[in-house]
């Protein structure tokens, strides 16, 4: 904890933290202190010298500028003494000989007596909205945004913002946080192609998200920084970073492929690669990697990634902990057009079955595919990509490997079920959701299959326990799939919707839907539109959508409750070994909300107790969630729900539920 410093600002008595700036100080105390140059979103640096004040420790009295003085000891300061004031006026009456119609200059000279210049400036700028070269444009483009798009050109009287280096216009992704804190208005966007109703109102909204961005992701989830790879140490601490095929949670190997081995080789400072503009920033890209593989063995590549998924699916659920391997995996996945996720979770299954003896190397054409075999996994991939070998195989996905090893090879199609982390045809995304009810229905109970982006939910089930019961859980399994769906319908991303907290998000029922961030959407739809909306009408927009894709699904032969059945290592522990990795846990549970002595049991009697009870939660919940969404008990929308939305007039919708036995 910093120490703290007695500090009198104007003879406010006061305490702050050792460093912190006089302007910061003072403003806490409610003195005011001009600062034409300050803004919270760059480090001061003194440039106006309008904030000058005079100090004294109690040895020497000097004059300052308040941005960037750090209190380091006991001090006292005087906004408007005698010398603080002289400067200040000197300072503002050279600054209106140039811009004398500049309102915020006009201000602050009336402030300290100053009406007007007694001298002639030879680059005289009667504008009104004139630039007052404070820098703050330059500086939020390179240290808040990172985007290097603005300059400084020349010096003294002829110095002026330009785009650096000859660049055009174009260079610039219009996220408009320089003409967000410019001081005068010199800063205008115009001809947006999209025709906004209200750009004023889109502006604010988006400055008010890049404020938070910048001020707390470093504190928070450091999306600037790692991107979503920072969740690796994270999932590993809390059980939850899928290891062996998401048997494990948990791997002592897991800190040499955590956020500091990335951060070591991310290319930090650059201009976004996922959307231009975009304050999160999150997209990383390694610069200079060697191919040690494949057919472009020994190029230098800039590689696009990796982020948390890729880190864990082809790194810990493949037993991999080599940052080369898992680079260069991210890399070939891009490059033959394979999703990561997919990969990593159907050459899981793969090793998996390797090691139970399903395949051996005759089967897989010679490759030890155990866990941990990075060149033999980049082996495989190469393989698909030239359609080949068996490569043949893998690339046919989990769902169609499972029959294909039970009817060639004899595998028990019960395990293979049990262990084939997909639903829905879909392979499974990188969180161990054995702990997690919510998170369990979060990737089953889906129209498009198990990826997080229909609900999130492992940290507010499991950690936080703040949905504790199944129509809590329910509630969540409403609003999330619903809320990340109208994301998708916008061409929205969800990462500044809830991993950056704000410092003053209202309260609400479910903390982590981020009300204030909520209602920013609002004001985006209001300004692109002109028409007001309410949280309740984004719902409304999104929850059509969502049960036109379930009776889509249905419409193609899925979309009831026995497709909507999670493998069970998505549920609890399938192998001896997993049970064995949280006894302590399972033991507890057995006793405590099943009501069995363990002590008494062996341990497949307690595996099959622990199943069956867990099974039977999930089909509670299941309940839970159709009666929630007012779907039948078979998880078909009823002709209640489809009217409710107006839906109902879709050609063919009511003859296919009623097809069904929807009867209301």
């Amino acid at each position: 904890m910093a120490e703290m410093i007695q500090v009198a600002i104007d003879g406010k008595q006061t305490e702050v933290p050792a460093g912190t700036y006089v302007l910061k100080a003072a403003r806490q105390v409610g003195v005011e202190i001009p600062a034409l140059c300050d803004s919270e979103l760059v480090e001061p640096y003194g440039a106006c010298r309008v904030c000058s004040v005079e100090v004294s420790d109690g040895r020497k009295q000097r004059i300052v500028t308040a941005c960037n003085y750090p209190i380091l000891k006991p001090t006292e300061v005087f906004t408007r003494s005698e010398r603080a004031l002289a400067i200040r006026r000197l300072t503002l009456e050279m600054m209106l000989a140039r811009w004398p119609n500049v309102e915020v200059l006009k201000e602050a000279a009336a402030d300290v007596g100053i009406t007007a210049a007694r001298f002639a400036h030879p680059e005289r700028n009667e504008a009104a909205n004139a630039c007052i070269l404070c820098g703050l444009c330059v500086r939020v483009c390179h240290e808040a945004v990172w985007h290097k798009v603005l300059a400084f050109e020349n010096r003294g009287a002829t110095r002026r913002v330009v785009m650096p280096y000859g660049q055009q216009a174009e260079t610039c992704v219009s996220c408009e946080s320089c003409a967000t804190v410019c001081p005068t208005g010199a800063i205008t966007f115009v001809d947006d192609p999209n025709h906004p109703a209200d750009p004023a109102r889109i502006r604010r909204a988006g400055a008010e998200l890049t404020r938070e961005v910048v001020l707390l992701d470093k504190s928070q989830c450091r999306m600037r920084e790692v991107g979503t790879a920072h969740l690796v140490e994270i999932m590993n601490d809390y059980d939850l970073l899928p290891t062996h095929n998401h048997r494990f949670g948990r791997h002592p190997d897991a800190h040499r492929i955590a956020s500091d081995k990335w951060t070591a080789g991310f290319t930090q400072g650059a201009a976004d690669g996922c959307a231009l503009g975009c304050e999160m920033a999150c997209a990383k890209g390694v610069d200079g990697f060697v191919l040690r593989t494949g057919p472009d063995r020994g190029k230098k590549v800039l590689v696009d990634g990796p982020e948390y998924e890729t880190a864990a699916g082809v790194g810990s659920n493949l037993g991999i902990f080599e940052p080369w391997a898992v680079i260069e995996q991210n890399y070939y996945c891009d490059q033959y057009g394979i999703d990561t996720i997919s990969w990593g979770a159907l050459m899981a299954f793969v090793m998996e079955c390797y090691e139970a003896g399903i395949l051996n190397q005759e089967r897989t054409g010679g490759l030890d595919l155990s866990f941990g075999q990075a060149q033999n996994v980049l082996e495989v991939m190469h393989q698909m990509a030239r359609g080949e070998g068996f490569g043949l195989v893998a690339g046919q996905g989990v769902r169609r490997m499972k029959k294909l090893f039970a009817e060639q090879y004899g595998a028990d199609p019960a395990f293979l079920q049990d262990i084939g982390m997909e639903n829905k045809g879909l392979e499974y995304s990188m969180y161990v959701s054995k702990e997690s009810l919510a998170q369990q229905g979060g990737y089953a109970l889906t129209n498009k299959g198990p990826q997080h982006d229909e609900a999130w939910l492992i940290f507010m089930d499991m950690v936080n326990k703040q949905i504790p019961t199944f129509e809590d859980k329910a509630e969540a399994l409403h609003y999330f799939p619903i809320f990340r769906t109208w994301f998708g319908l916008h061409g929205l991303c969800k990462l500044p919707w809830n991993d950056v907290e704000p410092e003053d998000n209202a309260e609400s029922e479910a903390p982590a839907k981020v009300p204030k961030h909520v209602q920013g959407y609002c004001n985006l739809v209001a300004g692109m539109t002109g028409k007001e909306v309410s949280p309740e009408d984004l719902i409304l927009q999104s929850e059509r959508v969502y049960n036109l894709q379930r009776i889509f699904n249905l419409k193609m032969g899925f979309g009831t409750r026995p497709h909507d059945k999670p493998p069970y290592r998505s549920v609890g522990p399938v192998t001896a070994a997993e049970y064995l990795s949280r006894q302590e846990r399972y033991d507890q549970q057995l006793k405590d909300e099943i009501g069995l002595d363990p002590t008494t049991m062996s341990l497949d009697e307690k595996r099959a107790a622990v199943r069956e009870y867990r099974e039977d939660r999930y089909q509670q919940l299941c309940d839970a969630v159709y009666k929630r969404r007012g779907w039948t008990t078979d998880g078909i929308p009823t002709l209640a729900k489809v009217r409710s939305l107006g839906i109902d007039e879709v050609p063919g919708l009511v003859d296919l539920l009623q097809a069904h036995g929807v009867t209301e």
